[in-house]
């Protein structure tokens, strides 16, 4: 079955953002444009790696001869996007596999989002696999969100990101574990 794709080129905004509470928190990467709209599921870790790459290819475009992109060394202010997440929000799939790219016809930082794959192990035998296009029909993802942001874009979307990372629970200054409300066991603190 071939990959559905969906795709949003130019987007109307492209958000990271949380539902819950600290400790508990869904992160989605959430895109609009026009009335549509779709939201992907995605763990802390990998919202925070692609705020952290999306920085560091902007950066390396940005010292390029003459920055010929005109990429912003700071978040444009009339991009910065601090409004909620849009609801009702539908959680289209959970993000597994997410890659990352630059495309110079757009001048666009291009995000794509795979489903988690899971292979039933049951049905699995690598030992029947008789080729490569064997195997890659058996983990071609079902679908996938392919979003295109323009630099300016990408920026105010890293910094964003950086902050909802960052509104999480306080870390131990010991241990640097996340603490809860209701405390926290340090094992550093237990060997001083």
């Amino acid at each position: 079955m071939p990959t559905i794709a969906h795709e949003f080129v130019w987007p109307d905004r492209v958000v990271i953002g949380t539902i819950g509470l600290p400790g508990a928190r869904t992160f989605y990467l959430q895109v609009r444009s026009r009335s549509q709209i779709m939201s992907v599921a995605l763990e802390k870790e990998q919202s925070a790696l692609l705020a952290e790459k999306i920085d560091e290819i902007l950066d390396e475009l940005m010292v390029g001869d003459g920055n010929p992109f005109s990429v912003p060394a700071t978040t444009p202010v009339e991009l910065v996007d601090n409004d909620p997440l849009e609801l009702p929000l539908d959680e289209q799939f959970r993000a597994g596999a997410m890659s990352l790219g630059w495309d110079p016809s757009t001048v666009q930082i291009v995000v794509e989002a795979f489903p988690v794959q899971e292979i039933d192990d049951a049905e699995f035998d690598p030992e029947s696999i008789e080729s490569i296009s064997e195997l890659e029909s058996l983990v071609e993802p079902s679908e996938v969100l392919r979003v295109g942001m323009p630099v300016g874009t990408a920026r105010a979307f890293a910094k964003r990101t950086r902050e909802v990372v960052g509104a999480g629970r306080p870390l131990c200054p010991l241990c640097g574990t996340p603490m809860d409300p209701q405390g926290h066991v340090c094992p550093v603190a237990d060997d001083l």
